[in-house]
């Protein structure tokens, strides 16, 4: 196994390169159990929007939830929202957002009812681990216009190859290796 060697947040990590496509490999990152870099991030990705105002931090499922939780400890805040990749059982009214004709990852993205309720009329800022392409960053930028929420501002720790996502304040940056 092939690693890159990464420092971020004044911490060293050793990320596995893997596989997209026959010529196409990526550093993978995790935050998944990762207690140390997530608290550093969080904070460091706060600094970025000091002063601004907004209400919730919003985020896609899955390696990106523990950034979502300890921000929102930080700013005090009592809720952050997950766009999940389909309808759960447990939701009541979700907010639905189809993508698959334009986003190969997932076919759609949605949140609970009771959480555009939370949002509806709130400002929200969109925070992911990695952008790559900025497909998930767009979506869920898309799925809060359409819950009633205004985006005021994108986020992650490290942007990967030469992605495009407007406004995007990122901690560091992840080479794509070809070939």
């Amino acid at each position: 196994m092939e690693y890159y060697s990464l420092e971020i947040c004044g911490l060293k990590r050793n990320l596995p390169i893997v596989y997209l496509g026959p010529k196409l490999r990526i550093a993978s990152l995790s935050l998944l159990g990762d207690v140390e870099l997530v608290e550093k991030a969080a904070k460091e990705l706060l600094g970025l929007f000091k002063g601004a105002d907004f209400d919730f931090v919003v985020g896609p499922e899955v390696k990106v939830v523990p950034l979502l939780h300890e921000m929102s400890q930080i700013l005090g805040k009592k809720n952050y929202i997950v766009c999940r990749k389909a309808i759960k059982g447990y939701m009541i009214n979700p907010v639905v957002l189809q993508v698959a004709n334009r986003f190969p990852k997932f076919r759609s993205l949605v949140i609970d009812g009771a959480d555009k309720d939370l949002i509806s009329g709130k400002k929200v800022i969109v925070v992911d681990d990695v952008v790559t392409t900025g497909n998930t960053l767009n979506a869920v930028e898309e799925l809060m216009i359409k819950a009633g929420a205004s985006v005021v501002g994108v986020c992650a720790i490290l942007k990967q190859g030469e992605s495009e996502v407007k406004n995007l304040r990122f901690l560091g940056t992840l080479p794509v290796f070809k070939g």
